[in-house]
């Protein structure tokens, strides 16, 4: 089969790789079978989307809705990189999966309002599907109802018209939408199971999600919680689009 193309933005080795291998995990895939570049490292390559089943877009300490002047020129290089890319993608109607910084990227891309209204500490959320999302192809096998991890700063508050509302959670009502056929944005992590959160926590216990000071409670509570659907979306994907 064609690869699909992880798009990943952690500058964090260890973050990184944890990513990585949880992609190929739940989505079933060998290493041949997901290429990954790095944008944090090095401009976007030209890339030949016929050589690709789809494009995935991971999480991201990139902030879309923070103002110009306070983002990175690494920021503002990869922001460019995927909007350009989201162009082509979006004209072909090409498989997209954003995970979390997926919503900022096609959410912005698409016109949606991308604000810090509807943030979501780290942590279990319980996602509901509309009824757009229960019959999405990408969800079938999942309950109206289940457990997924999350933690952002920004979250989607308005959504254009032509975009589908999928999932939602009674603090963030947008938590999955769909463009056109093919391309996806999820806030909650269809990768994420409580051993991956619990390295994020570790990690980012400085970056501002959560104060430094909670991190091993909530490392402790992520063990608690028993998170296991979400990857079903991230399967899914893969099965559908596998060519």
């Amino acid at each position: 089969m064609l690869p699909f193309l992880l798009l990943a933005s952690r500058a964090e080795d260890a973050a990184a790789e944890d990513e990585y291998a949880a992609y190929l995990r739940y989505g079933g895939l060998e290493e041949r079978e997901l290429h990954r570049v790095r944008l944090e490292a090095a401009p976007l390559p030209e890339l030949d989307l016929s050589r690709y089943s789809g494009v995935i877009v991971g999480g991201s300490p990139f902030t879309s809705s923070d103002p110009p002047r306070e983002k990175s020129a690494v920021q503002h290089r990869v922001e460019r990189e995927l909007s350009g890319l989201l162009d082509q993608l979006v004209s072909l109607d090409f498989p997209f999966l954003g995970a979390c910084y997926g919503v900022g990227t096609l959410g912005t891309h698409q016109g949606a309002v991308i604000d810090r209204t509807y943030g979501e500490p780290l942590g279990a959320v319980e996602i509901e599907l509309t009824e757009a999302g229960l019959q999405d192809p990408l969800l079938q096998g999942l309950p109206r109802s289940f457990t997924g991890f999350t933690g952002h700063k920004e979250a989607v508050s308005s959504l254009p018209a032509h975009a589908v509302l999928l999932a939602r959670s009674a603090t963030c009502p947008v938590h999955m939408f769909r463009i056109k056929a093919n391309l996806y944005a999820t806030q909650f992590h269809p990768e994420l199971d409580a051993e991956g959160l619990v390295t994020r926590i570790d990690i980012y216990r400085h970056a501002g999600y959560f104060p430094p000071e909670s991190a091993e409670e909530l490392m402790a509570a992520a063990r608690r919680s028993t998170v296991t659907e979400p990857m079903t979306v991230l399967k899914n994907f893969v099965a559908r689009y596998a060519r």
